[in-house]
């Protein structure tokens, strides 16, 4: 075993949450208009405001590690529909056609998908679980 397997699941953990969180911050520019943004993407607009609300939100759930699995199978499946849709008729490369981003966090997401949550999850906290058995004391 090698001495990096002992930190496998801490930073899967620290993985989680960076990737959430950026990508929640794509939702939160498109959403909100914040982060430089010029303006808000009018309510409803077919696809951009629609994907940043699965940024949005499936960045929090997954920066939380609460439903972390099909938030990030949904929010790869957006990103490769965003690079697939809206970047690649542009241009082949992801270079070329601005779709590094879409690229990058769809691999991402399938690998936080496959792995899960890792460490520092809310879902793994034992009052969260529905299996977790209360402590028994010894009399």
């Amino acid at each position: 075993m090698h001495r990096l397997d002992a930190a496998r699941e801490h930073v899967t953990g620290l993985y989680r949450i960076v990737m959430g969180f950026l990508f929640a911050c794509h939702g939160f520019k498109t959403v909100f208009g914040l982060f430089g943004a010029k303006a808000p993407t009018p309510v409803g607009t077919w696809p951009g405001w629609w994907a940043a609300v699965i940024q949005l939100v499936c960045g929090v759930l997954i920066c939380l590690g609460v439903f972390t699995r099909p938030a990030a199978i949904l929010g790869s499946g957006s990103m490769a529909y965003a690079y697939f849709a809206v970047h690649q008729p542009m241009a082949l490369w992801p270079i070329q056609n601005g779709g590094e981003a879409a690229a990058l966090f769809c691999w991402a997401l399938l690998f936080i998908a496959v792995t899960g949550p890792g460490r520092l999850a809310l879902a793994e906290m034992s009052l969260w679980r529905r299996d977790s058995q209360p402590v028994k004391e010894n009399a």
